[in-house]
């Protein structure tokens, strides 16, 4: 069974591909054991509330600076020790302190076909608007390792979609949101079988 954490910090539709994926039984070697949030207000606190999953909001509200902050989320993921650390829209770069306790363990999905579009800044609609002002004719969604860099990780799975003439941010934004509904459960079920 892999034993994951999923650190979230929006709407949650990421984390809800992953739970019907495990409905489903294409994820039957999955569990997830935590939700963490970054935002006390993200729908994805009421995602894993609605199945029962443990949630927690580890944000800047509480703690006095990012230091202590991340130090805190530190402490949670070392007791909780899962097999991986799903980035599931977490709008926080991870500190080496974690990236170095979890080599390998640590995964993210990203908004476009990493190396491009990618580093600091590119999230969100940035991603989609840069890749429309670009003139690029192909966008997409990578999951890779989370390693010391921003979006420098391993690349695990990437999925092509086209760019229309009439595309608008939202609209690329929403069809690279299923791509990356299909392709996170993807790539779990594949480390769940290595895991076994």
């Amino acid at each position: 069974m892999l034993r994951i954490a999923v650190l979230v910090s929006g709407g949650g539709s990421n984390l809800q591909a992953i739970l019907d994926a495990i409905d489903s039984g294409k994820l039957d070697s999955v569990m997830v054991e935590l939700v963490i949030s970054s935002n006390r207000e993200a729908y994805a606190l009421k995602r894993a509330e609605n199945r029962g999953i443990p949630t927690m909001v580890i944000d800047g509200r509480d703690w006095p600076g990012p230091r202590e902050r991340d130090g805190r989320l530190l402490e949670v993921l070392d007791e909780l020790n899962p097999d991986l650390i799903v980035l599931a829209g977490y709008m926080k770069i991870l500190p080496k302190s974690i990236v170095g306790r979890f080599p390998r363990r640590i995964i993210n999905i990203h908004p476009s076909l990493i190396p491009k579009f990618c580093g600091e800044g590119f999230y969100g609609m940035r991603v989609h608007r840069a890749v429309l002002e670009s003139g690029e004719q192909v966008s997409g969604a990578t999951v890779h390792y989370v390693d010391e860099g921003v979006d420098t990780g391993e690349i695990l799975l990437q999925e092509q979609v086209p760019v229309l003439r009439e595309d608008t941010p939202e609209s690329l934004a929403a069809r690279v949101l299923e791509t990356e509904h299909r392709i996170l459960p993807e790539v779990l079920s594949k480390l769940s079988r290595e895991i076994k």
